[in-house]
C-alpha cells in the first residue's frame, strides 16, 4: 500500500516556481489558457462597447448582438475556469507541502510551520499573480494596439509610460526583498515563542511585525503614488490629444478614454508582480536552506 505522507511528485532539492511548473506543466498551463482566452474576449468588450454605441445611433442591432453573444462566451468560461483552478491548484499544494517538510524536518517545528506556509504562497503566486499579470499583458497589448490604431502618438505614449513605471519601481526593488527577509524570518519564530509563553517576548515579536509589515507598506504606497503620478500625465495627454482627433465619434472617444483607463490599470500589474517576485526570491532560498541572497525564484 502507497504511503500517502510521501509527494507523489519528486522535486529533488528545488522547490522554485520553475520547479513546481516543471512538474505540474499540465495542470498550470490549462488554468493560464483558459485565462488567455478569458482576458482576450474581456479585452474586446469596451472596443465592442463602442461599436455598438455607433451601431445604435444607426440604428443598428448587429453590432449589440455581437456585444451580447461575447459577454455570455466569457461568463461560461469564467466559472469554469474557477471550478478547475481550485482543484488543480490545491492537488499541487498538497505535493509541494509534503515535499517542502520532508525537506526541513531537521529544523524546528517553528520553522517548519513558518515554510509550509511560505510554500503555499509559490502557488498562490501561480494561481493568483500569474493569471493577474497575464491578464494585464493582454490588456496591456490591446489597449496599446487600439490606442495606436486612433494614432501612433496614442501609443507611443503608451510605451514611454510603461518604460517610467519599470525604471522607477527598480529603485525600490532591493528594500522590498530586505523588508520581506525580516519578515519571514519573525514569523519562523513564532512557534518558539507562543510555546515558551513569555508574554512580553510576544508582545515584542508582535510589535516588530507590526514594525515590518508598515515599513513594507509605506514603501508601497510611495511606490504606488508614484506610478499613479506617472499616469495622471499618460491620462490627460491621451483625453487632450485624442479630443483634437479628425472625425472623431462618440464610440471613439468612449474607446479612447476607456482603453487609456484599462491601460492604466493594467500597467499597475506589473510592479505589483515584481514585488511579489522580490518575496518569492527570498522564500525560495528560505524553504530550500540556502541564504537570502537574491536567488531566483
Amino acid at each position: 500500500m502507497r504511503d500517502t505522507t510521501e509527494p507523489l511528485v519528486k522535486f529533488g532539492n528545488h522547490f522554485s516556481l520553475q520547479a513546481i511548473f516543471k512538474a505540474f506543466w499540465g495542470r498550470i498551463l490549462t488554468t493560464w489558457g483558459i485565462v488567455v482566452i478569458e482576458n482576450v474576449l474581456i479585452a474586446t468588450i469596451p472596443f465592442l462597447i463602442g461599436l455598438s454605441i455607433d451601431g445604435l445611433l444607426a440604428k443598428r442591432l448587429d453590432e449589440l448582438l455581437l456585444m451580447i453573444a461575447a459577454l455570455v462566451l466569457l461568463v461560461l468560461i469564467a466559472v469554469g475556469r474557477r471550478v478547475y483552478d481550485t482543484r488543480a491548484y490545491g492537488t499541487i499544494r498538497v505535493h509541494l507541502g509534503l515535499a517542502v517538510d520532508k525537506k526541513n524536518a531537521h529544523e524546528d517545528v517553528s520553522s517548519r510551520n513558518a515554510r509550509l506556509d511560505m510554500s503555499r504562497e509559490l502557488v498562490d503566486f501561480l494561481e493568483q499573480d500569474v493569471p493577474e499579470l497575464l491578464t494585464a499583458l493582454i490588456q496591456v497589448v490591446v489597449s496599446f494596439a487600439v490606442l495606436a490604431y486612433f494614432h501612433l502618438y496614442l501609443g507611443l505614449s503608451s510605451i514611454a509610460i510603461l518604460l517610467a513605471m519599470v525604471i522607477f519601481y527598480s529603485f525600490f526593488h532591493k528594500r522590498f526583498y530586505r523588508l520581506n527577509a525580516t519578515l519571514n524570518s519573525y514569523r519562523e519564530r513564532q512557534v518558539t515563542l507562543l510555546g515558551q509563553g513569555d508574554r512580553f517576548g510576544i508582545f515584542r515579536h508582535l510589535s516588530l511585525l507590526r514594525a515590518t509589515e508598515v515599513s513594507i507598506s509605506d514603501t508601497e504606497a510611495l511606490v504606488y503614488g508614484g506610478i499613479f503620478l506617472l499616469q495622471i500625465l499618460y491620462i490627460a495627454f491621451n483625453l487632450y490629444f485624442g479630443a483634437g482627433l479628425p472625425d472623431l465619434t462618440a464610440g471613439r472617444i468612449f474607446s479612447i478614454a476607456t482603453y487609456s483607463w484599462e491601460y492604466v490599470e493594467a500597467a499597475l500589474a506589473l510592479p505589483m508582480a515584481l514585488q511579489g517576485w522580490s518575496r518569492l526570491s527570498e522564500i525560495t532560498a528560505r524553504i530550500q536552506n540556502q541564504k537570502s541572497s537574491e536567488p531566483k525564484a
